[in-house]
């Protein structure tokens, strides 16, 4: 099992964000990436669709031979890992807004967190707020259509930048001094974030602590790849090959990016 490969599924090309930071971490690591950009955004699905969903992509990762698997998708997680875990014998690696770390360290007592739908109204979600957040003051923002631009590459446009703008504007008046990004896709608009928030706002995404969990993970079953080659990175999706590539550009490595019709 040592050399299968890690398989890692989002609603599209959103969760590379956090298959970058495993790539960076564990650069031996044999990875298989599912991209499900026909079915995004999951955020406003039903929980009953996103489990179905989530199924449908754990048992294509499966077939394949992957050996763990990143549910690198909020919505997807918080909905439906607890059914994967339950169904499946593989370990699975979940993906949750970092509401911890931002209410440890936040000084207005004052967080905001910008998640789908699908994110904002689940029970784990509810949970953890509920765990992490103490006397801290949450502003929940659904980020309603900023998937879609991102799945069709439009990050720097300025209906991604109205709809930002909008959206944080509640969060800065409530005086908030972190943002927690609830979506996978949403690091791929720190750039943008960052020339409109102020510069005292700290963004906070789960990346790097899930690349840290996945490695953990995987020692802890001895699952790791003893290999010292470079591992083989394979991508699917179900839509635009384009867009998929246009956010694996900055990744030296043999790569194989695929359409896959399911």
């Amino acid at each position: 099992m040592n050399a299968q490969p890690i398989g890692v599924f989002d609603s599209g090309v959103g969760g590379t964000s956090i298959w970058k930071e495993i790539h960076a971490l564990l650069p031996h690591e044999h990875t298989i990436y599912l991209a499900d950009s026909k079915n995004a955004p999951y955020g406003q699905k039903s929980s009953e669709e996103i489990i179905a969903l989530s199924i449908k992509n754990t048992e294509l990762l499966l077939a394949r031979g992957c050996k763990l698997i990143v549910v690198a998708c909020n919505t997807a997680t918080t909905n439906a890992i607890a059914y994967l875990r339950e169904k499946y014998d593989v370990p699975f690696i979940g993906i949750e807004p970092a509401i911890k770390p931002a209410a440890l360290n936040s000084g207005t007592g004052t967080v905001g967190v910008l998640a789908t739908k699908g994110t904002l109204s689940s029970s784990l979600f509810l949970k953890t707020s509920k765990d992490h957040a103490g006397e801290i003051t949450i502003v929940e923002q659904d980020g309603f259509g900023l998937v879609p631009l991102i799945e069709a590459g439009k990050i720097n446009s300025n209906e991604t930048r109205q709809l930002l703008t909008h959206y944080i504007e509640p969060m800065l008046k409530a005086n908030m001094d972190h943002i927690v990004l609830g979506c996978t896709h949403y690091p791929y608009l720190i750039p943008v974030l960052r020339e409109l928030l102020p510069p005292h706002v700290n963004i906070i995404d789960c990346g790097a602590a899930v690349a840290k969990q996945t490695l953990a993970v995987l020692k802890k079953n001895n699952l790791q790849n003893t290999a010292k080659t470079s591992g083989l990175l394979r991508f699917y999706t179900n839509k635009d090959t384009k867009i998929l590539t246009s956010f694996l550009e900055d990744i030296d490595g043999l790569k194989q990016i695929e359409y896959l019709n399911f």
